[in-house]
C-alpha cells in the first residue's frame, strides 16, 4: 500500500495503525479517511490479523479533530455528503469490523478525533489525554457519529453537557463515565493495549466477529439485538471454532483455534 498519511505495522496476529501527520496533531483530512479505510479493510481481510490497534503519532494527540481547511466553505449539500462518507468509509465501517479495534488514545482527541476512538470496539488512553467534541463552537454539530455513539457511552445527560459546552473532559473523567477502560501513563499504552490484544487473540475469532454483530444490533435502530444473538449464538455451533473449544475444555486442553 502506498500510504502518506497512515504507518501500518504488523508482528504476528497483531497489526498497529499509526496516524501519521504530527504537524496537523493527526488531523483527519480527506485522504487521511481514504487510507484509514483502505488498511482496516485490508488488515480485516487478512486472516492472520487477529487484533488490531490505532493510534496517534507523538505523544501530543491521537487526532486533534478534523481537517477544517477542507470544507469551510462547504454548502448544505457537500456538507452532508462529507458526513456520509465519512459514516460509511470509516467511523461505521470500523464499529462493524469483524476484527476487534482497539484504540490508543494518546493525547488530544476532539472531534474526529473522538468519533474515531468511540468507533473502535474499546478505548485505553493515556493521563495526558484530552477528549471532546467542539464542533458547536464552530457552528456545526458531531457529524462522524459523535451524537450517537457518545449517549451510548456515557449516557444522554453528560454527552448533551459535552456537545453542548464543547468543553473537554480528562482522561480520568473519560474513565470515570466509561468513555475508556483504563488509563495509564504514556510509556505504558501500547503495552497495556498488547497485553489485552494477546488474550483477544487466545480467542476464537469467528465467535468474537459473532459477538461483535449481537453487540452492535442492541444499538441499530429497528433491530432486535436478542434475535441477532439468538441467531449469531446458532450459527457460532456449525463453526470449526466451536467444535475445537468445546473438545479443549472437555479435554482439558488448550484450544488451538485456527
Amino acid at each position: 500500500m502506498n500510504l502518506e498519511n497512515v504507518l501500518v505495522e504488523q508482528k504476528d496476529n497483531l497489526a498497529t495503525i499509526t496516524i501519521n501527520r504530527p504537524t496537523k496533531l493527526n488531523a483527519l483530512n480527506k485522504a487521511t479517511i481514504e487510507e484509514l479505510h483502505l488498511v482496516f479493510k485490508t488488515l480485516n481481510e487478512d486472516n492472520s490479523v487477529k487484533v488490531i490497534i490505532v493510534t496517534g503519532s507523538g505523544e501530543k494527540a491521537f487526532v486533534a479533530g478534523a481537517d477544517i481547511s477542507e470544507f469551510a466553505d462547504f454548502n448544505v449539500e457537500e456538507g452532508t455528503e462529507l458526513s456520509r462518507k465519512g459514516h460509511e468509509n470509516l467511523f461505521d465501517f470500523v464499529q462493524n469490523l469483524g476484527t476487534p479495534v482497539i484504540a490508543a488514545v494518546n493525547g488530544f482527541a476532539l472531534g474526529g478525533g473522538l468519533e474515531l476512538a468511540m468507533a473502535a470496539h474499546f478505548r485505553v488512553a493515556s493521563f495526558n489525554a484530552k477528549m471532546g467534541l467542539p464542533e458547536v463552537s464552530l457552528g456545526v454539530i458531531p457529524g462522524y457519529g459523535g451524537t450517537q455513539r457518545l449517549p451510548q457511552l456515557v449516557g444522554k445527560g453528560k454527552a448533551m453537557e459535552m456537545i453542548m459546552t464543547a468543553a473537554m473532559i480528562s482522561a480520568e473523567e473519560a474513565k470515570d463515565w466509561g468513555l475508556v477502560n483504563y488509563v495509564v501513563e504514556q510509556k505504558e499504552l501500547i503495552p497495556l493495549c498488547e497485553k489485552l490484544a494477546n488474550k483477544i487473540i487466545n480467542n476464537s475469532s469467528v465467535a468474537i466477529e459473532a459477538a461483535i454483530k449481537a453487540v452492535n444490533a442492541n444499538y441499530t435502530n429497528c433491530v432486535n439485538g436478542f434475535s441477532v444473538e439468538i441467531e449469531q449464538f446458532g450459527v457460532s455451533f456449525g463453526t470449526e471454532d466451536f467444535k475445537e473449544g468445546t473438545s479443549a475444555f472437555l479435554e482439558k486442553r488448550k484450544p488451538n483455534f485456527e
